[in-house]
C-alpha cells in the first residue's frame, strides 16, 4: 500500500532550511521550524510513509535536505515530483502559479517565495511571531 507524504520546504537567504511542512495521508501534518529541522525529526514526521510527493522537490527540496541535514530521502522513499505531471498537462510555472491556474485558493494569496525569505529573516532577527505565523500559513498544508 502506498502511503504518501507531501513535503515542502522553505529556506533562508543563506540557504538554510527554515520550515519543513509534511502531510502524511490521511491526517498527519507537521511543520518543523528552524533548529528542530534535523534528520531524526524529519524521519519521525515521515513515519509510515513510503512515497514522498513534492513540487520541484527532485531539483530543490530533496537535494537541499540532503545537503543541509545529510538525509538522503531518495534512498529511503520513492519520490514523485508533481511538477513533471503539471508540465505534461501544460501547467507551467511555480507551485503558486499552477495552483492559481487550477483555481486553488490560499489564505496567503499574494505572498510569494521571496516574501517567505523576508518573513523568516524578520522572525529570525527580531522574534516577530506574526512573521513566523504568516510563513507557516504560506507553507503548503495540503
Amino acid at each position: 500500500m502506498k502511503i504518501r507524504a507531501y513535503l515542502d520546504i522553505e529556506t533562508s537567504f543563506a540557504g538554510d532550511i527554515t520550515v519543513v511542512g509534511i502531510f502524511v495521508a490521511p491526517d498527519s501534518f507537521v511543520q518543523l521550524v528552524g533548529g528542530s529541522i534535523e534528520e531524526n525529526t524529519i524521519m519521525t514526521a515521515l513515519d509510515n510513509a513510503n512515497v514522498i510527493v513534492t513540487f520541484n522537490g527532485s531539483r530543490f527540496d530533496l537535494p537541499v535536505i540532503k545537503r543541509k541535514t545529510g538525509l538522503d530521502l531518495r534512498k529511503n522513499f520513492k519520490s514523485h515530483d508533481l511538477m513533471y505531471d503539471c508540465w505534461k498537462n501544460n501547467l507551467h510555472g511555480g507551485l503558486k502559479a499552477v495552483e492559481m491556474k487550477l483555481g486553488i485558493c490560499r489564505e496567503t494569496e499574494g505572498v510569494s517565495g521571496r516574501d517567505a525569505l523576508f518573513l523568516w529573516d524578520r522572525y529570525d532577527k527580531t522574534g516577530d511571531n506574526d512573521a513566523l505565523d504568516l510563513l507557516l500559513k504560506y507553507t503548503p498544508q495540503v
